[in-house]
């Protein structure tokens, strides 16, 4: 594994895309689903740490983790570890009908990261990000007895029928696949750099929930609504840190009439944003919590947390044959060893969270560097390693354009990156990534800047 000692840098052995990756990715396209997204000419072959290393043996600077996936990296020792220990065990039994100590003691371990005192909680296990979105809709519609569900624009809660209903971010996930889940009311999000409704970057969480105070008062009834879900830091939507007041104004007017919050952190949970959930933050307390993607560093696994107070559904009213596989969870409770500092990460410090605080904290101060240098950079925002770049047109416009191209440059350079929102380049590796590491990541992205000008 790479360690803060080492100064990889990229290598590139052929032109991108190289003839191994320009076969593949042909056979690709006659044999897959047409509805994948292919953004880059890149076919993985191999990883390590923060390297991934292609067919033709280009080795790439990994700075998107498979969208916030690979939290310990890539073959990382003690994650393959635990999943070869468990595949000689059992690799499948099905939680729904059998427990299993590998899935009781990590909901044990999730559910102390929320409970207060007085205050249980209780997990589902499911298998991805979306499905965990699908059961807390279901268990607030059934807990509340009310039908109604508050989301946001620029979310993403996934593409099952549900879960796009409550995305918010692109029209093409909804296009065509109607009728959709019915009552389902979207919210503007309190973005500080583009405040909504007429506000400014100070009063824009206020506004939202004024908003939807109205809404109560003229077309919803306060009283048909189960839930409000909202990402607590949006992802899709552009990497977006909401004004410090909004949460807590949101989980009061829940209070107010009697409404669920779920707070989506499939995303920018699991440490990413420099502590193990990025609601946390805030101050607030959710109802229901939905978690996936970084919890069990690339094997399919989700939960929902929620209240047992909450988690009312009666038995047998919802489950799933792979959710809580036995493998998945092994590597999920090695990944919290790394993020909790039972194991640590050489160069990372205690432990994960804390080094995604430090190193993210280091590459947002660099980056606002170069927003003196670049004035098309408009935003630079994010918590721990939970960083959005805002590309601009010289009116303060969203330049989608610039940042495509910026975005191709860091590429061919070596830098593995995905964008995001209307032009943002998401900035989420994974969170083994050292200081060093980083400073080889901004200078690539600094080359790749200069080229645009």
């Amino acid at each position: 594994m790479t360690t803060a000692t080492q100064t990889r840098q990229p290598l590139l052995k052929t032109a991108l895309p190289g003839p191994k990756t320009r076969a593949i990715m042909e056979r690709d396209a006659q044999h897959l689903s047409t509805s994948y997204m292919r953004p880059y000419p890149f076919v993985p072959d191999h990883g390590e740490g923060v390297w991934l290393t292609d067919v033709d043996g280009n080795t790439m600077l990994d700075f998107f983790a498979g969208i916030a996936v690979s939290t310990t990296g890539h073959a990382h020792p003690h994650v393959v570890k635990a999943v070869q220990e468990q595949v000689t065990k059992f690799s499948h039994v099905c939680l729904t009908d059998y427990p299993q100590e590998i899935t009781t003691s990590l909901a044990e371990r999730l559910v102390r990261h929320v409970e207060k005192p007085g205050e249980k909680w209780r997990v589902f296990f499911g298998n991805s990000g979306a499905e965990a979105v699908e059961a807390a809709v279901k268990l607030a519609r059934n807990h509340t007895g009310r039908s109604h569900v508050i989301s946001t624009l620029g979310s993403f809660h996934g593409r099952t029928y549900g879960a796009i209903t409550l995305t918010g971010s692109k029209t093409k996930y909804k296009r065509g696949f109607g009728p959709l889940l019915p009552n389902v009311t979207h919210v503007p999000y309190p973005n500080p750099f583009r405040p909504p409704l007429g506000s400014t970057p100070e009063t824009c969480g206020q506004a939202v929930i004024d908003h939807i105070e109205s809404l109560f008062q003229t077309v919803l009834p306060a009283d048909e609504v189960a839930a409000i879900i909202i990402e607590p830091m949006q992802g899709e939507g552009g990497y977006i840190v909401p004004p410090a007041d909004f949460l807590p104004g949101l989980r009061a007017l829940c209070d107010r009439y009697g409404i669920l919050l779920i707070f989506d952190e499939v995303q920018a949970g699991m440490g990413r944003s420099g502590k193990m959930f990025s609601f946390q933050h805030f101050g607030v307390q959710p109802d229901l919590i939905t978690l996936a993607k970084g919890i069990a560093s690339g094997l399919p696994i989700s939960a929902l947390l929620a209240k047992e107070s909450v988690m009312t559904w009666p038995v047998g009213s919802h489950g799933s044959t792979f959710g809580g596989n036995p493998v998945a969870a092994a590597a999920a409770h090695a990944t919290l060893d790394l993020l909790e500092g039972v194991v640590r990460h050489p160069g990372c410090g205690e432990n994960l969270i804390d080094n995604a605080a430090s190193v993210g904290e280091f590459i947002m101060t660099e980056l606002r560097k170069m927003q003196a240098e670049f004035p098309f950079l408009g935003d630079v925002r994010g918590r721990g390693l939970f960083i959005g770049l805002e590309f601009v047109e010289p009116d303060g416009r969203p330049d989608g354009k610039l940042r495509d191209r910026a975005s191709l440059a860091m590429f061919e350079r070596g830098l593995l990156n995905l964008d995001c929102g209307e032009a943002v380049i998401r900035i989420s590796p994974p969170l083994i990534l050292t200081r060093e590491e980083a400073q080889t990541g901004l200078m690539i992205m600094r080359e790749a800047l200069s080229s645009l000008r």
